[in-house]
């Protein structure tokens, strides 16, 4: 496949074609065969990255600097008290300011506003860590995951349950339609994704020979699903007031057991992480005190069973962010 992504910002995969998601997917396994194999692979070796962190994370984090190490660069943590970006220092001149000490800025943090500023003011790759309206390298990692466990995913079945307007959800929705993979988004209809962006992704999906379904039942939405999918149901950053009506609107939408009978045999069980399942930890801890849910979106049940692939996804961060990296700072 002749594709070229030498000096491409990674910010949104609307701004990539099928071609080129197909490409990072197959680069991503290979990379992911050397690192099994003990290979070395520091193709990168002498160049240097930054990690913007407004947002704290542990997969990303790790997926970005073992993968930069592996290529042979270093690597700089910024956390979020780590620069001066937004405060005494505006997010052009940032940008500006690390293109000229490093080969290539990550970004972790709020609006998809920023990234795209960096990247405007950036000589060099910025790539999208996270943003409140999209999650790319997660969704390499999903899909990677998919591929491994079922195989060719032209023709299967997606379904997301919980908050359809988060970053995790718009993000399956782009990715699935552009790779001919059917997309069911199973939410209240007021935590549907944006119109517009349903649209846009309708196209694609047409050109694909996908569909998009949009629906508030449960059963219609898993039924014959090889993949089951869900998400936190208050992302970070939101309002810690919001959990009583989240857990109201959502908790029809968990993922337990039944859910998962609705799905194909053989379906897979998936989770971006973290993942409230269980009590042990703080927020998990406080929720069950506080409302009486010892679960949230999944079922510990379903998260610890053998359709759970949520593992198998963390590491994918690693193999899939390094695609990106090296896809994109690699000598044309």
């Amino acid at each position: 496949m002749n594709v070229n992504l030498s000096g491409r910002d990674f910010l949104k995969l609307l701004d990539y074609s099928k071609e080129e998601i197909v490409y990072l997917l197959g680069l991503a396994k290979a990379l992911k065969e050397k690192k099994q194999n003990h290979e070395p692979h520091n193709y990168l070796k002498g160049k240097n990255v930054v990690l913007l962190f407004e947002k704290d994370s542990t997969r990303t984090r790790c997926a970005f600097e073992v993968g930069a190490m592996d290529l042979g660069m270093g690597v700089t943590y910024l956390g979020p008290t780590g620069s001066q970006m937004g405060k005494k220092e505006s997010i052009a001149d940032t940008a500006q300011v690390l293109s000229r000490m490093y080969d290539g800025i990550e970004y972790r943090g709020f609006e998809q506003s920023v990234i795209e500023e960096l990247a405007k003011n950036s000589s060099v790759p910025v790539w999208n860590g996270l943003t409140n309206e999209f999650h790319p390298t997660q969704m390499l990692a999903d899909i990677l995951t998919m591929q491994e466990n079922i195989g060719d995913l032209r023709g299967k079945k997606l379904v997301f349950l919980g908050d359809a307007r988060n970053n995790v959800a718009r993000s399956l929705m782009v990715i699935c339609s552009k790779l001919g993979i059917n997309f069911a988004c199973c939410a209240p209809k007021e935590l549907f994704p944006d119109e517009e962006l349903v649209k846009t992704c309708e196209e694609f999906a047409k050109n694909e020979g996908s569909t998009i379904l949009l629906t508030e039942d449960v059963v219609r939405g898993v039924k014959n699903a090889d993949a089951v999918y869900t998400d936190v149901w208050l992302s970070m950053g939101e309002d810690s007031s919001l959990w009583e009506q989240r857990i109201k609107l959502l908790k029809p939408y968990q993922v337990n057991k039944e859910v998962m009978s609705y799905a194909n045999p053989n379906a897979i069980f998936l989770h971006c992480l973290p993942s409230f399942h269980d009590t042990n930890t703080t927020i998990g801890k406080e929720i069950s005190e506080k409302f009486g849910i010892d679960e949230m979106e999944v079922t510990n049940e379903v998260f610890t069973s053998k359709c759970s692939k949520v593992m198998d996804q963390a590491e994918n961060r690693l193999h899939t962010i390094k695609a990106v990296m090296y896809a994109t700072l690699k000598d044309e």
